[in-house]
């Protein structure tokens, strides 16, 4: 991932199992209208810094908000800032210790149901399992455990077809059970952020979960994909709404936030998605990146130029 600076399109700155309440429908069928039905942004109070920062994600129970930020150095590291409850402001974002951040870049982290966290790193080389990384930014997951240190060793998901990760960049993992299924669902290709790149441009994958800990090859979601960058997506807790930032044509800006929708038969399956639909209620002419669901569905955290901005509904 390429280092940046405000006022640059960066990324610094999904995930949830369970079972919620489907949103209200609108007579489209879609629930809350075709763009989700979302109020204007505003920048996320006490957590937005002088560097940037991007990334945003709450954990499941709304308690803590988890983002990457330049704040702590030259490189991305990931950063929670936690709350007392989903009414009240976030304090100021603390830096998670190693072994989660390292001298490279840790980026897109996606706090998951038991505590657990997923998260994309150019760390490269070996981990302490034994699997070597596979290209410019690997899906990693990490374990909360008592002591000093507070985490596992970061475990890589492997390299395809024995994993998720490729030879390309890696980003925005979200995991998602729906019925009997759990999906992976990331996006894949080229570093995105590179001039030249859509030569490999990022496309949204799901892998399927076939083990404890483990998953197979992506397999692309076709529905959302276009020969522009789609790119970081993240699935509501029911499966049934998803989020993404594109540089598709159709949009203001230089990426924008698409979400998509799928009736209940498409339940179970990684595929049925409704055409995408730009968010205009928080897509401008900058850059909106790496959108993000709260648990209940009713807050649309994403970074725009640097900072971190919430829309609800």
């Amino acid at each position: 991932m390429n280092r940046i600076t405000r006022g640059a399109f960066t990324v610094v700155a999904v995930v949830f199992a369970g079972t919620m309440a489907f949103a209200p429908t609108a007579a489209s069928g879609l629930p809350y209208g075709a763009d989700g039905g979302w109020g204007e942004a505003a920048a996320v109070s006490g957590v937005n810094a002088p560097q940037a920062d991007g990334c945003p994600i709450e954990s499941p129970n709304g308690q803590e908000l988890y983002i990457a930020s330049m704040r702590g150095g030259p490189d991305n590291d990931i950063w929670v800032a936690a709350r007392v409850d989903r009414a009240g402001s976030f304090n100021a974002p603390v830096q998670l210790p190693a072994p989660i951040n390292s001298a490279t870049q840790d980026f897109c982290p996606t706090p998951l149901a038991d505590g657990s966290l997923l998260f994309v790193s150019t760390r490269g080389g070996v981990d302490a399992y034994g699997t070597a990384a596979c290209g410019g930014g690997d899906i990693y997951i990490v374990h909360r455990v008592s002591g000093p240190a507070g985490w596992t060793a970061p475990r890589n998901l492997g390299c395809a077809p024995n994993g998720p990760n490729t030879a390309g960049w890696e980003y925005g993992p979200s995991l998602v059970t729906t019925g009997s299924t759990t999906y992976l669902y990331f996006s894949s290709g080229a570093n995105f952020q590179q001039p030249g790149s859509l030569e490999d441009d990022q496309d949204i994958y799901a892998s399927p979960q076939i083990g404890a800990l483990a998953f197979g090859p992506g397999e692309p979601v076709a529905e959302l994909n276009t020969e522009m960058h789609d790119v970081m997506p993240n699935v509501g807790r029911d499966g049934m709404e998803i989020v993404f930032a594109s540089n598709r044509v159709g949009g203001p800006g230089l990426f924008d936030i698409y979400s998509a929708n799928r009736p209940g038969s498409a339940k179970g399956t990684s595929g049925g998605w409704s055409e995408p639909v730009v968010v205009s209620a928080v897509s401008t002419a900058g850059a909106e990146t790496r959108p993000s669901l709260s648990g209940d569905g009713h807050r649309l955290y994403f970074g725009r130029d640097g900072d971190i901005f919430v829309s609800t509904r």
